[in-house]
């Protein structure tokens, strides 16, 4: 982030400063001194559509910075076409780039939400097989995905993957005025569902089945066969095997601080995620990464849980870091009421939540834009 934008940014940031929030010092490797930043208190995903023109985003951003929202985390990239410039992939439109000035001018900020792991690229899937997450039945997520057809995952452990993600992460942080880059699915498939979405695939996981229990490729076999002298797949009881469980988080864990985020901080950029209350069964140990900033997805409902349960959960997550770490509270809107959005970022807030977040813009009613204007307004 440059100089000038910071001034601007802590122009507009004094709100979110005087109300808690949150300053974050990201130092480029290179850089001589320390550029100070400020997080945003109030998040918003949305999914932008190609083919709009710059009146329709001025529009569409004066709209969201009246509701008091500070930054957006528009969807850029989600496994296989790209909204931005990518050398090596197939560029739908070039969007972020026209993008970022309209927040800008708008007084938002701007973080490029990309997906991780999944891969849907015909070509990727041609050419590079080897590169997918294996099942433990030995079925590799490229021709038996688990539960959707996108949900083809590559494995995280494997140095061509990783050097795959890091160049998307790379090309993101080169783009000068980008605020920050946002990482969704950056984990593995889910082994057990929240318990209010099995039903919808009409599958019952009371234990960890083999169909959804990765990953089991060559990479990740041998690697643990090498560190311990055992085939994972000759372990009598993996789900509650805790070196083998460790032994998966750390491939993600060492994927995100050991080859993304150095991308991010080289050109000062901040890097947060989207996560899951449910990191177990998703193998992200997220409380070791080294990011920034975290907004986990608290969708209550998808859980069976109330709206106390959002702070609960947010509580339990700052609980779990080493060091602070400033969590914005992901709700979302579908499974809030009329009238229910007040608690529900009240329960975030007292659970210790820097702020919120909510998905997303694309699914807002009017109603529901002026709820969110005033909820922001009385906590400021």
């Amino acid at each position: 982030m440059k100089r000038n934008q910071f001034i601007k940014l802590l122009a507009t940031g004094s709100a979110a400063l005087g109300t808690g929030g949150f300053i974050n010092s990201c130092v480029s490797p290179e850089a001589d001194e320390s550029v100070t930043q400020v997080l945003p208190r109030f998040w918003l995903w949305m999914r932008p559509q190609p083919g709009q023109t710059d009146d329709h985003w001025k529009r569409t951003f004066a709209e969201i910075r009246n509701m008091g929202i500070e930054a957006v985390l528009p969807q850029i990239y989600s496994s296989h076409k790209a909204l931005f410039d990518m050398p090596g992939y197939e560029v739908e439109e070039p969007l972020l780039e026209r993008l970022i000035p309209l927040a800008h001018a708008a007084g938002l900020q701007l973080h490029a939400w990309m997906w991780t792991m999944p891969c849907n690229d015909p070509q990727i899937i041609a050419e590079h097989p080897d590169w997918y997450v294996v099942n433990r039945k030995g079925e590799p997520a490229h021709t038996d995905p688990a539960y959707v057809g996108y949900y083809k995952f590559l494995c995280p452990r494997k140095a061509a993957v990783r050097s795959f993600v890091q160049a998307r992460v790379r090309a993101l942080a080169g783009i000068a005025e980008l605020d920050g880059i946002h990482l969704d699915y950056v984990r593995m498939p889910d082994v057990i569902l929240a318990e209010g979405l099995q039903p919808k695939y009409d599958i019952v996981q009371d234990q960890e089945y083999p169909a959804y229990d990765y990953c089991y490729c060559d990479t990740c076999r041998s690697g643990y066969k090498a560190k311990t002298g055992q085939d994972p797949m000759d372990i009598a009881d993996p789900q509650h095997d805790e070196s083998w469980y460790q032994y998966r988080y750390d491939a993600v864990v060492d994927m995100v601080n050991d080859h993304l985020v150095p991308e991010a901080r080289a050109k000062e950029k901040l890097i947060t995620a989207a996560v899951f209350p449910n990191w177990e069964s998703v193998r992200q140990q997220w409380h070791r990464f080294e990011l920034d900033a975290f907004l986990p997805m608290l969708y209550h409902k998808f859980y069976n849980a109330d709206l106390d349960w959002i702070g609960e959960e947010t509580q339990l997550a700052i609980r779990r870091f080493d060091q602070p770490k400033p969590i914005y509270s992901g709700l979302f809107l579908p499974h809030l009421e009329s009238g229910e959005m007040s608690a529900a970022v009240d329960s975030a807030l007292q659970g210790g939540a820097a702020g919120f977040s909510l998905f997303s813009y694309n699914g807002m009613d009017e109603a529901q834009k002026a709820e969110v204007k005033e909820l922001i307004n009385n906590i400021r």
